[in-house]
């Protein structure tokens, strides 16, 4: 049980650090007040379903902080908890599409896309929440702050899902077992 847990902090550990180094891989657009299309998804997404709901989250908050600590944008102590440790944090609710049991490589990888697709609706929630409220102010003229907020947030998050989506398809594809946990055993 002990060697169990300390695999287990040890996984949450490397994956924070891999989907961190990760988010550093963006493909091209024109999102100026943050936001970018990204990998940072998978290895949160990857081992939420190996080790759980709590190990994801943790892994994601610690991605949320070191974003923030390492070039966050502050603007209001609230904006920073929606643009940061929340949005990632988040992604770790992917877990709750794991499979319990045995389950076939078609249902894994529907219940990943699946989880990929409730982790962004989250962080897009936290996002446009936060668009609204502090960013409203970059709308063009005459056009509403929940509207500019919705079209900015969904114009990275759709393709984002869909990325990731394509990403882990593949990987499942030659490795299903990814998303399966494995017991320590001496």
């Amino acid at each position: 049980m002990r060697n169990e847990k300390l695999l287990t902090m040890l996984e949450t550990a490397i994956m924070a650090t891999l989907a961190y180094a990760l988010s550093f891989i963006k493909f091209g657009g024109f999102w100026a007040q943050g936001g970018s299309i990204s990998l940072v998804m998978i290895p949160i997404v990857l081992l939420s379903f190996r080790r759980g709901v709590k190990a994801g989250l943790t892994a994601g908050l610690i991605v949320g902080l070191l974003k923030l600590m390492l070039g966050g944008s502050i603007v209001h102590p609230v904006q920073v908890l929606l643009d940061y440790p929340l949005p990632y944090a988040v992604i770790g609710l992917s877990g709750l599409f794991a499979a319990s049991g045995a389950a076939g490589k078609a249902a894994t990888m529907t219940r990943a896309v699946l989880g990929i697709t409730l982790a962004a609706s989250l962080r897009f929630l936290c996002h446009f929440s936060s668009g609204i409220i502090w960013f409203g102010s970059f709308a063009p003229e005459g056009m509403h702050a929940a509207w500019y907020s919705f079209l900015y947030n969904v114009s990275y998050l759709v393709p984002e899902i869909l990325i990731n989506s394509t990403i882990i398809w593949i990987l499942l594809s030659s490795r299903a077992s990814l998303l399966t946990p494995h017991s320590f055993s001496r």
